[in-house]
Formats: structure tokens, C-alpha cells, sequence
């Protein structure tokens, strides 16, 4: 699992997605097992992401159950692995890594 990690947060460091965090929730009752979110500078950079991540992963034995895509947020399903890649109006409106926090905490 953690080497699955380390590839998706090298992929999208190497094309300069920002504050990249990783929530591990194995021990929780989430639906992942880990989270990966990691900001976007824009929607053509959002998009070129997501398509880098596709041409990488797949090629090593990702599955991609879903892909929920738009402007601000993209949500990449890869089972027991959940991407997002999103805008920092989106990040900063959602807060989505607090949710994962108090998920944690409270498991």
C-alpha cells in the first residue's frame, strides 16, 4: 500500500500539485483505506494531472474504478485508495482534510 502511495504523491509532485497530504484511515470506517489530496493550480493543470495519473498508473496495475471530474475537484477511485485534486478555492471551501482528521480521531 505505501509504495502505491509513494507513486501517486511522486506523480503528482513531479507535475507540481501542491500541499500534497496523505491520511492513512485503514483502522477507520471510511470508505478508503487511505486518502490522497493534493491542490491544483488551475483547471488545465487539474485536468493534466488527472490524465498524467491515468498514463502512469495503469501501466502498473491500477484500477480505476471512478473518475468524478470537474473544474475545482476531481475524485480518482482506485478502491482502498481515494484521490483529490482540487482547486485551492475548493480546498480551502471544503476543508476536507479536517473531516479526515476528526474521521481518524474517532476511530
Amino acid at each position: 500500500m505505501q509504495k502505491r502511495i509513494d507513486r501517486i504523491v511522486s506523480i503528482i509532485d513531479e507535475k507540481k500539485g501542491e500541499n500534497i497530504e496523505i491520511f492513512n484511515l485503514d483502522n477507520s470506517d471510511y470508505i478508503a483505506k487511505a486518502v490522497v489530496i493534493a491542490t491544483t493550480m488551475g483547471t488545465k493543470h487539474g485536468f493534466a494531472l488527472l490524465n498524467e495519473l491515468k498514463t502512469k498508473l495503469k501501466p502498473a496495475g491500477e484500477h480505476f474504478l471512478g473518475i468524478d471530474e470537474s473544474d475545482d475537484w476531481s475524485v480518482i477511485d482506485l478502491g482502498d485508495i481515494l484521490i483529490h485534486l482540487m482547486s485551492p478555492e475548493y480546498r480551502e471551501k471544503y476543508q476536507l482534510e479536517e473531516f479526515l482528521k476528526n474521521l481518524k480521531k474517532g476511530s
